[in-house]
């Protein structure tokens, strides 16, 4: 390992990596119950607008824009942590969910479960 990936992997700074778009992916999951809520793609603005703020900010790739989860519904997340992986090239946010998590009103993006060729909804 050279010296830029070691202190990447092992060292104490933060030095995300995001790929050629200029992207880092972001799995969103609650602080209290370790449920995964959503998987979301952050820029550099994103981050740091959701490190300013502590609610979650991410990169929309089909409207070209930033935007605040719940900035029309109010369903926000408080971002409590970011983790880290350790290639830098995927966060972990620790939220508390002030609504759903999902634009289908569910509570996870990962409310369906693929069984055979099809899905199927998994009761809570």
């Amino acid at each position: 390992m050279n010296e830029a990936g070691a202190a990447r992997e092992q060292g104490r700074d933060f030095l995300p990596r995001f790929d050629d778009k200029g992207l880092i992916a972001a799995i969103a999951v609650d602080s209290r119950s370790r449920e995964v809520l959503m998987l979301a793609w952050m820029d550099a603005e994103a981050l740091a607008k959701t490190r300013e703020t502590g609610l979650a900010h991410f990169h929309s790739r089909s409207r070209g824009r930033l935007w605040m989860k719940g900035e029309t519904s109010g369903h926000v997340l408080r971002v409590e942590e970011i983790r880290v992986d350790c290639d830098q090239d995927a966060l972990l946010l620790c939220v508390v969910p002030e609504g759903p998590a999902c634009h289908t009103g569910a509570v996870s993006c990962f409310y369906r479960s693929l069984t055979g060729d099809g899905l199927e909804r998994i009761e809570r």
